[in-house]
């Protein structure tokens, strides 16, 4: 029972704060919106971006990423299961620096990657606050976990 109390605090808590309403806006939408973009226009960010990259069935991963990008943006824009939801959307900007960005600092290099990572790059550490203070004072988890006084 402990441990469940331990995992639940680790999930949930979050800082009471108001300010973070507005990174839950900027990343929730941002994702959201390349999520369903990725369903929209299939051939430019979709699955022929996916093939472009050089992903085997890239049909696939364009729509698994989409869809992981719709549900994990909407938990943010909601504050529910912060944490949750930021981790597979680190696990797609880590995999788009490798396939994208890394390439371009090899063969081009640093000021070129660095002008072509600034949304991801940006993007990656407003995850990582998300990861670290949690949803905020307006969100969902903050009214499903109320700390005991003890």
């Amino acid at each position: 029972m402990h441990t469940k109390k331990v995992l639940k605090a680790i999930i949930l808590t979050t800082v009471n704060d108001n300010r973070t309403i507005i990174i839950r806006v900027i990343v929730g939408l941002i994702f959201l919106s390349e999520g369903i973009q990725k369903y929209l226009l299939p051939d430019i960010v979709g699955t022929g971006r996916f093939e472009k990259i050089g992903f085997a069935d890239p049909a696939f991963w364009a729509y698994f990423a989409g869809t992981f990008e719709i549900i994990c943006g909407s938990l943010i824009l909601l504050g529910l299961l912060i944490r949750l939801a930021a981790i597979p959307l680190f696990i797609i900007m880590m995999t788009a620096f490798v396939t994208t960005k890394w390439p371009i600092l090899v063969n081009k290099g640093f000021w070129t990657m660095a002008h072509e990572y600034r949304t991801d790059f940006a993007m990656t550490l407003l995850l990582i606050y998300l990861l670290i203070y949690g949803a905020g004072k307006w969100s969902i988890d903050s009214k499903i976990y109320k700390p005991s006084k003890t």
